[in-house]
């Protein structure tokens, strides 16, 4: 059956963001995808006539998933701030999300001499940063959390989470339990929660 416009761009972008998440944006190029999904790469160059930004592209769909899936948008029926800090920090401290970690180093380094990737970049440093703010307002509003300037604890956070990240091509077993509990013991403190106040039930 023949593919909509819209469903062969997406197909596109879906092969890019897992060959950026598994191998890195370097090898997200017109050839390669094309030879992942059996097509000419005149086809990727008919949607991206820009390389670049189908790498930017792949960078930002592997990144959004990333903070929906750690840090779902807040809801009037959702679970509150503090389950939702709660699960963030345990899913961050596992392996689960390595590969999308390398993928954030990767692409800011890359961000240093790519203008497309380095605009994406930044818009997404400050999607998650306006995104966990929120969470952090939420939880003020709730009175379960203590906290003056959200914006400023969520940009702290979010730098000591990324300076852990600087480490992930380091061996698991060397790096895994120093760093294990910094950005929740930051959190805690930033948020004038008592020791362990961060850390789930279940972990």
């Amino acid at each position: 059956m023949r593919r909509s416009a819209a469903e062969r761009r997406h197909e596109i972008v879906t092969a890019a963001t897992q060959v950026a998440l598994q191998e890195g944006l370097e090898c997200v190029t017109r050839q390669r995808i094309a030879d992942d999904l059996g097509v000419q790469p005149g086809l990727i160059h008919h949607y991206f006539p820009v390389v670049e930004e189908l790498v930017a592209e792949a960078f930002t769909t592997a990144t959004l998933a990333e903070l929906d899936g750690l840090l779902p948008q807040p809801a009037p029926d959702g679970p509150g701030a503090l389950p939702a800090l709660r699960r963030f920090f345990t899913l961050i401290s596992g392996a689960e999300f390595d590969d999308i970690s390398k993928l954030w180093l990767n692409a800011r380094h890359l961000a240093r001499y790519r203008p497309v990737l380095h605009e994406q970049v930044v818009s997404q440093e400050l999607r998650w940063c306006r995104r966990l703010a929120e969470i952090i307002g939420e939880g003020v509003g709730e009175g379960a959390v203590t906290c003056d300037d959200p914006w400023a604890a969520a940009v702290r956070i979010l730098a000591v989470v990324d300076g852990a990240g600087a480490y992930i091509n380091t061996t698991a077993d060397r790096r895994a339990e120093p760093l294990a509990d910094l950005a929740r013991t930051l959190a805690e403190a930033e948020l004038k929660l008592a020791a362990g106040g961060l850390r789930s039930h279940a972990s």
